[in-house]
């Protein structure tokens, strides 16, 4: 005789139709984003950071 044994659990039952998934709006968080990005770049163009797009690179 076994010293345990598995009990076989049933899957639940599903009531009617699925319900729709829901698609979040992600128009937000990209905008909000993209606003980050923005102040970035702009402050490191203050300090001078991008703005070596002129020289050559030595080689």
């Amino acid at each position: 005789m076994p010293a345990f044994t598995f009990e076989k659990i049933s899957p639940p039952v599903r009531r009617g139709p699925i319900p729709p998934i829901v698609k979040k709006q992600r128009g937000l968080i990209v905008q909000i984003l993209g606003s980050f990005v923005e102040a970035r770049v702009k402050r490191r163009e203050e300090k001078g950071v991008i703005a070596r797009t002129d020289k050559k690179p030595s080689g």
